[in-house]
């Protein structure tokens, strides 16, 4: 594969519809086009114009079209780039990029006109991998977060970070070419100063990461009881909709069922559970419960529902135990409180995490989703402000805080510049890991990959 090919593939989703836009990019783009396009000659037009008119292949009429024109590096990819709007028929995309491709242009790779705007400069590698977040994103708040990364919020924090580094790291290397002389061009304690603040910042980016893959992938939240405590009529009343089957018999719910609920602009991906007895005869039913068990610890959070008039609080002080033996997040929940609710709150009072509904009287449900919006995320996804949502970042990271720890130990112990430089270099490292300053072909054919073909 080389970078200086010409290459073509569809923009738009595949299958039938009114529009598809097809785009070419790089050194061949103009003068391959301008052979189909008859109407004008579109190599003495100014870029960012648009042009209407037949696109022709040899002696056959391919389409009436819409040409966009952008010359580099004024384009996405930095390259001379076309987009050709067409009718969305299938087999019309296919005969005009079949044309375009018997003309010597390639077929593009899945991302490579993003990875070819990285390579050119247009963007990082954040940036570009929030390219696929925003394609990606299927809520209000993944959609703002992945909008603010791919505009260089994240890359320009990071910016100042390596900027102070790189400071420091200059005049630390200095003191070495002048180490005979005896002559000190950093302030220890204003580095120290600086590693301090590094190790906050890169800290709260840190932080930030479980509201991101919340944002990201969503929340796996499972509704966990004994049988009849309502938990499929709590799934019901969540969803607003008669999704799971209600009844007065106990075990009615055999097997696990899942819907995905948005909350203030999150996914929450809801599951409903067999009730959890310790004996039962029923096979089917036994195999239900195992599978509970399973969602239960697989999940982000948990909602223990139960039945305000059946339990006593020594039986749910004793499942309480049990989640925080396993470290499984959770919510209490109080079901059923109907004209009960003082009475409720007064037997559960040391239970300072529950929350009291009535899932058949849709009683404080507002309330619950608050709850569990509180306790899923922690952050504010409203805050416009940098939100790490990718787990190689994350892992970045986590090395860069271990590094910065590693300098200001090093400061501590008095460590001669030398070592010093080294430790602050690692820092850089792991930062242009981040941004793509430091990276290698796997790793980015590794990560375009995962882009549709067209971006």
């Amino acid at each position: 594969m080389g970078w200086d090919d010409t290459i073509v593939a569809l923009a738009t989703p595949p299958g039938i519809g009114a529009i598809g836009v097809i785009r070419v990019s790089g050194k061949q783009t103009f003068s391959v086009i301008n052979q189909l396009f008859p109407s004008k000659n579109l190599l003495a037009q100014a870029s960012h114009t648009v042009h209407v008119g037949l696109l022709k292949f040899q002696n056959d009429l391919l389409d009436e079209v819409v040409l966009a024109l952008f010359k580099g590096p004024k384009s996405y990819t930095g390259e001379d780039t076309i987009e050709i709007s067409c009718h969305g028929s299938q087999f019309i995309i296919e005969k005009i990029i079949q044309s375009i491709n018997s003309l010597g242009v390639r077929i593009a790779k899945p991302g490579e006109f993003t990875q070819r705007a990285f390579l050119n400069g247009k963007l990082d590698l954040a940036q570009a991998e929030s390219v696929a977040d925003l394609i990606a994103s299927n809520t209000e708040a993944s959609r703002r977060t992945a909008l603010h990364n791919m505009r260089g919020g994240f890359s320009s924090d990071l910016h100042l970070l390596r900027e102070e580094l790189i400071k420091f790291s200059a005049l630390i290397e200095l003191e070495l070419d002048f180490s005979q002389e005896d002559v000190a061009f950093a302030d220890r304690d204003q580095l120290v100063r600086l590693i301090t603040t590094l190790q906050q910042s890169t800290e709260q980016l840190l932080h930030s990461f479980q509201l991101g893959n919340a944002i990201k992938n969503g929340v796996q939240v499972a509704i966990i009881g004994k049988p009849n405590a309502g938990k499929s009529t709590l799934l019901n009343t969540l969803l607003n909709e008669n999704r799971a089957i209600v009844s007065e018999i106990a075990g009615t719910t055999r097997d696990t069922v899942e819907e995905v609920l948005n909350i203030d602009g999150v996914l929450f991906r809801l599951i409903d559970t067999a009730g959890i007895r310790e004996h039962s005869k029923d096979v089917i039913e036994t195999i239900g419960i195992e599978k509970s068990l399973e969602k239960m610890r697989a999940a982000n959070l948990v909602l223990y529902l139960f039945d305000v008039n059946e339990i006593a609080p020594t039986d749910l002080q004793t499942v309480v135990d049990g989640f925080e033996k396993e470290q499984i997040h959770y919510l209490l929940i109080g079901n059923k409180v109907d004209g009960v609710e003082a009475k409720a709150k007064n037997k559960f009072v040391n239970f300072t995490n529950c929350i009291f509904i009535s899932a058949k009287e849709n009683y404080h449900i507002n309330e619950l989703k608050s709850a569990i919006v509180a306790a899923a995320i922690n952050g504010d996804i409203h805050v416009e402000s940098t939100i790490v949502t990718n787990a190689r970042h994350y892992d970045a990271l986590k090395q860069l805080n271990q590094a910065l720890t590693d300098v200001a130990q090093g400061l501590a112990d008095f460590v001669t510049g030398d070592l010093l430089a080294l430790d602050i270099r690692q820092c850089l490292h792991y930062l242009g890991l981040i941004t793509g300053e430091i990276t290698n072909e796997d790793q980015l054919d590794f990560i375009f990959s995962k882009f549709c073909i067209g971006k």
